[in-house]
């Protein structure tokens, strides 16, 4: 599925930095603002040891992890939303993703320069908060003007989309992000099709140094505004995933994890974050040809996932055969699993579990 994180926060904290050891796709990560001219994009494999654990029982070519699409975007800064720095491309760019991880700089050093001349994460989230507040402000009083003019010709669905433009107008006026209200299902499909910054789920990233990625002051400090306003927090070590994405030989990259006191690589940590900030869940396929993860949505029943693989599964879904990877451990084939009963037939209805593994059958 082709949903996307996009990384912001302040120039120099780090984003690029991340970006280029998350994707290896080589964003220029040079100490000065907006060297990120056009956002950087990198797929991203969410690691998953369940895939390991299919693989010792079903012989297969190929193991292929889910992905999730990660987009790096050049700085913000103060006055953004009024087109300082590069602000409207920038925005603009935001607008299209489905998720924000927020990189926020929770270590100091004195050859690396600060946009506001000192360190203050509290300060810099609030900076990126309040310009992504003010852009949706913008770009809902052009909302309201449209539909006022429909409104006035009796629109019924005008007037509802200039009634929900308004209670939102009246969370970003009290300093709110839209995702801090409290929205009906109707006002969210309005909401969404607003495509409004500060209505996306967002991940705080601290970026930290060698010797804080337990966590520090400052990471303490923006786990605790995290949790204030109900969204996720990460920590990470920029400059040693750096190190560790240049390692190749497995052994060397364990030598060098267990050195610095990390059981994985924190991006490991952060790709799994991001899949489960955009509400995602994972469902597996096994054969001969390949062990697959798929990325479908929380909630999403039998057909919706065979979709996922190919339209025609999910036109032709007539059901789907279903099993735990647990019993595949316990009776070893798919066979056994058959004869013990713990192969499912299940339905249209169905509602597919994270960690299912699934065969679809269907008419062409």
């Amino acid at each position: 599925m082709s949903l996307q994180a996009g990384i912001v926060g302040l120039p120099n904290v780090g984003k690029s930095t991340l970006f280029n050891a998350l994707t290896a796709a080589g964003a220029d990560s040079a100490n000065y603002p907006f060297c990120t001219i056009e956002p950087n994009t990198g797929i991203v494999p969410v690691p998953d040891p369940r895939l390991a654990r299919i693989h010792t029982l079903i012989a297969s070519q190929k193991i292929l992890p889910a992905v999730v699409e990660i987009v790096d975007i050049a700085g913000l800064v103060r006055g953004a939303s009024k087109g300082e720095g590069l602000g409207n491309q920038f925005l603009g760019h935001i607008r299209a993703v489905d998720a924000i991880l927020h990189v926020v700089r929770c270590f100091i050093d004195e050859d690396i320069t600060h946009v506001e001349g000192s360190i203050d994460p509290l300060r810099d989230i609030e900076t990126i908060d309040l310009e992504l507040i003010f852009a949706d402000m913008a770009s809902l009083e052009r909302r309201m003007d449209r539909y006022r003019k429909l409104a006035r010709g009796r629109d019924k669905e005008a007037a509802f989309h200039l009634a929900v433009a308004q209670k939102l107008m009246a969370t970003l006026e009290d300093g709110k992000p839209v995702r801090a209200g409290d929205w009906t299902e109707e006002e969210w499909v309005s909401i969404k099709a607003a495509q409004l910054i500060t209505s996306k789920p967002v991940l705080f990233v601290c970026n930290v140094d060698e010797d804080s990625v337990s966590g520090n002051d400052m990471t303490a400090t923006v786990a605790e505004h995290a949790a204030a306003v109900g969204a996720g927090v990460v920590i990470i070590s920029g400059q040693i995933e750096a190190e560790i994405s240049e390692i190749e030989d497995p052994e060397d990259r364990q030598v060098f994890l267990e050195d610095v006191g990390l059981a994985e690589p924190g991006l490991a940590l952060l790709a799994r974050s991001t899949y489960s900030l955009l509400g995602m869940q994972t469902y597996f396929t096994a054969g001969p040809k390949e062990i697959r993860a798929w990325t479908i949505k929380v909630g999403d029943k039998a057909p919706q996932a065979a979709g996922v693989i190919h339209t025609d599964f999910e036109r032709g879904f007539i059901r789907a055969e279903v099993y735990s990877i647990d019993d595949l451990e316990v009776h070893k084939t798919e066979a056994a699993l058959k004869s013990a009963g713990k192969l499912r037939v299940e339905g249209k209805e169905y509602v597919v579990k994270d960690g299912d593994v699934m065969h679809f059958r269907f008419n062409v």
